[in-house]
Order: C-alpha cells, then sequence, then structure tokens
C-alpha cells in the first residue's frame, strides 16, 4: 500500500518538486504551504506515514509541526529539512523527535533513500506490535483437504478476495475461521496492508470500544496520552473480528458506522478518524436468531450479511482426516527435533470413527499427543487418544428427590461434562474452550468455579 505523507514547504517550486519525486515512487502526498496548516490537519487525526517538513515556515515552524506529529502519533517519523546555518536547529530538532534531516539543496536520491528506510522501519514496527499481540498465530497450520465441501468454501472466499465486500465467516468453533480469513487477506490486493485480528469475546465489555476505535488524552482517568484502535492499526489492510455476536449492544451502532462511512470517533473525541479497512466478521452463532431475540441489532446484521462463507465441520469432511493428520504430525515432530512418524491404518481408523466435536483444533491436538506417545517411527491405534484422556466415567446423578431437583443435578453434569470436553480440544485454552461452546470467556470462566471444575 503507497505511505501517505505529509509534505510542509512554503516555496512553491520546491514543494512541487519534492512532491513529484515522492509520487513518482508510488507514495501519496499531501502537500501543504505552511506550519499552520499542517499543525491543524495533525490536531485533526489525520494519520500519515511519514512527515516531511522545512524547518524555517511562515506561522508556525518546523518545530511545531515536529511537536504535532509527535503527539499525534508517536511513532511516526519526522524528516526535517535545513538550509545554511541551520545545524543547531536540526541538532534540536532530532533532540525533540525528528527521525532525520536533510540539507538543502535537497538531492533526490538522498531523499527517497531516506523516505524509504524510515517508511519500512515504520511498517516493520506496526508489524512487530501486531505479532506480539497475536502470540502463538505465527504457527498456525495451513489449509489442507480436497474435499467439495472445502474446495467450495474456499472458491467462495478467492471471489471475495477480488473486491472489499464484508465478509462473515460462519461456522463452529475450530473449523479455522481465521485461517480462512487470513487466506482472504493474503489473497486480496491489501495483501501488502497489516491483518488485525480481534477476539471481541476475550475483551472486557467495558473497554471494547476502547480497544475497537482508540482514545484521546484525558478522555478517562489514566489516559495519559493518544492511543490509537484496532481500526487505526488495520489502515490500509483488513481488520477481522471474531466472535462479532458478543459485540455488545453499546458498541453495535458505532461499529454500524464504521462499516457504512469508514468513519469513528475515539473514545472521548470529537474530530472524526476516516479508515480505509477492509471487515471480515466470524461467529459461531446464528447471527438471525439473536436479531430475533433483540441482542444483536437488524440494521448491522443485514450491513455485515453480505458475503457469507459456511465452513464445514470436521464431520463433514472426513476425507480430510488423513491429510490433515500428517500436516499436524510433521509440525509436531519438526517441533521436538525427530523424524515425523507414519500413522498406521488402525490409528486412522481410531481417527476416523471420532466425531470431533473440536473440529481441526481439537484434531491438532490429539495427533500432536499421539506424537508424544509413541516411541517409534508409526503411530499405532493405542497412541490415538480421544476425549479426556486418563478420565474415568464420572458417576451418573442421582434419581431421588424432587422432579426438579433431579433435573438440575442432570443439567450441571451434562453443563460440566460439555466443558471438560471443551477444555480438552483445546488444550486447556479457555478462550478457544469459550468459543467452541458458544458463550462469553466471562461466562466460562464464572460456570467453571460454580461447577466446581
Amino acid at each position: 500500500m503507497p505511505a501517505e505523507i505529509l509534505l510542509v514547504e512554503d516555496r512553491s517550486s520546491l514543494r512541487a518538486m519534492l512532491a513529484e519525486t515522492l509520487e513518482r515512487e508510488n507514495y501519496s502526498v499531501e502537500a501543504v504551504a505552511t506550519g499552520d496548516e499542517a499543525v491543524r490537519r495533525l490536531q485533526e487525526g489525520r494519520r500519515y506515514g511519514l512527515v516531511l517538513t522545512d524547518l524555517k515556515l511562515p506561522g508556525a515552524d518546523g518545530i511545531a509541526v515536529l511537536r504535532a506529529a509527535v503527539e499525534a502519533d508517536r511513532g511516526v517519523p519526522v524528516i526535517v529539512l535545513t538550509g545554511f546555518g541551520t545545524v543547531e536547529t536540526a541538532v534540536a530538532a532530532m533532540k525533540a523527535g525528528a527521525a532525520d534531516f536533510l540539507s538543502k539543496p535537497v538531492d533526490p536520491d538522498l531523499l527517497l533513500l531516506l523516505v524509504r528506510r524510515h517508511v519500512a522501519a515504520r511498517r516493520e514496527a506496526v508489524a512487530k506490535a501486531l505479532l506480539a499481540e497475536e502470540a502463538g498465530l505465527a504457527g498456525m497450520p495451513p489449509i489442507v483437504g480436497s474435499s467439495p465441501s472445502l474446495a467450495e468454501a474456499f472458491e467462495r472466499i478467492r471471489r471475495a478476495a477480488e473486491s472489499d465486500v464484508t465478509v462473515v465467516l460462519t461456522g463452529e468453533s475450530g473449523t479455522g475461521k481465521e485461517l480462512f480469513a487470513r487466506a482472504l487477506h493474503a489473497l486480496s490486493a491489501r495483501a501488502a496492508g497489516p491483518f488485525v485480528p480481534v477476539n471481541v469475546a476475550a475483551l472486557p465489555e467495558g473497554l471494547v470500544e476502547n480497544e475497537l476505535f482508540g482514545h484521546e488524552r484525558g478522555a478517562y482517568t489514566g489516559a495519559v496520552e493518544r492511543r490509537a484502535g484496532r481500526f487505526e492499526l488495520a489502515d490500509g489492510g483488513t481488520l477481522f473480528l471474531d466472535e462479532i455476536s458478543e459485540l455488545p449492544s453499546g458498541a453495535q451502532s458505532k461499529f454500524l458506522r464504521v462499516v457504512e462511512e469508514k468513519q469513528f470517533l475515539r473514545v472521548g473525541g470529537t474530530v472524526p478518524i476516516t479508515v480505509d479497512v477492509r471487515i471480515v466478521v466470524a461467529t459461531n452463532r446464528d447471527l438471525s436468531a439473536l436479531v430475533r431475540a433483540g441482542s444483536f441489532r437488524e440494521d448491522l446484521f443485514y450491513r455485515l450479511e453480505v458475503f457469507p462463507v459456511r465452513l464445514p465441520p470436521l464431520r463433514a469432511r472426513k476425507e480430510d482426516i488423513p491429510a490433515l493428520a500428517r500436516s499436524f504430525a510433521e509440525a509436531s515432530a519438526r517441533q521436538m527435533r525427530r523424524k515425523a512418524p507414519i500413522f498406521s491404518a488402525g490409528a486412522l481408523e481410531r481417527l476416523a470413527e471420532h466425531d470431533w466435536p473440536g473440529n481441526v483444533r481439537e484434531l491438532r491436538n490429539v495427533v500432536e499427543r499421539s506424537v508424544l506417545m509413541t516411541r517409534g517411527e508409526t503411530i499405532r491405534a493405542a497412541d490415538v487418544v480421544v476425549g479426556v484422556p486418563g478420565e474415568t466415567a464420572a458417576p451418573h446423578p442421582s434419581l431421588d428427590g424432587l422432579l426438579d431437583e433431579v433435573v438440575e443435578r442432570w443439567r450441571r453434569a451434562g453443563e460440566a461434562a460439555r466443558i471438560r470436553q471443551a477444555l480438552e480440544a483445546a488444550a486447556g485454552d479457555r478462550s478457544r474452550a469459550a468459543e467452541q461452546l458458544g458463550i462469553p470467556l466471562r461466562r466460562l470462566a464464572q460456570r467453571i468455579r460454580e461447577l466446581g471444575l
């Protein structure tokens, strides 16, 4: 994606030359003649990939532009242009946060070298920040399989990638909704931009708007500086919102405005922020049922349900299990620095017999455990343990007492068993187990405590 550069230079001839030089390299440029105009745009919340400013300007000078840029976005690189006799001022600018300086007359080749370097560093810093938040996702498995249902889903992803249409990924937990969202991003024209995933259910209810839209300095106690939200981080790329059904009602109207207008207000802000974001959402719940129940806005539902893609559960594509199992076994063996074992016919038959309520995620956990348990070069049927390993069957609840009491005991026993199953399929990861169960993480934690699990 081309970087947007704010160019501040009062001499019209130099301003035109610099803008033309940058635009030839496919950078989009906003050129202004005064520091006052540059400061105004920065304070309005306009976002740039780099600021190039002269130091000597009518009105607000280059130092004022620099300070406004740093205050608006601490990570934005600022290159200052210095004339003869302004070396001391350039040094002061570097101490104030400038990324670099360039002496006049400007050498176009040196200018492009500096711009490329700082734009690349900026992109790398944003990418590293996002990857740090996505701990563990770098090792996500590829989309494996050749079943007709999987091929149909992937074909719809290919079609969706040709435009910026909003996509809703539906399917049970563990079917690979985030993998398909990443595939959609990689196939689209936004592939060079950021991919920002957000698990809505994992966000504390009172902080959802703050996380998605950011906040202004002083918006609330503890907001000591302006903070960009996930929409701003995804500018030029794709924002993936998993478990969209858990979006609080108070945030749904604000989210609808972003979907329709690509604009929003930071928490505590008064100036609309415009972003260029492709929105992909996912859910394992029936949104239309939530609309009928009054917990999800009907207008938002219709704005999101533009291009639905249904991901098949693993039990509906069992022909893909051998290929998936081999892929997971090879990945697990690489981590253990050993040769990947092969599956015996009995082991594959054992895998095919299971219904896989946790879908591909559960299969991956079972295969990893099987690779760990086997000592030879072949995974046998005895090495494949599905369900909750080592757990004996729980005794049936008593049938004694009043009917309501018996029903409640059996309900609690069934709920406890299903939660244990989900936790096992998710290898103990409560966030993933909550996704599989179709409930918020907060509710899962509460039920674990109440059921004494």
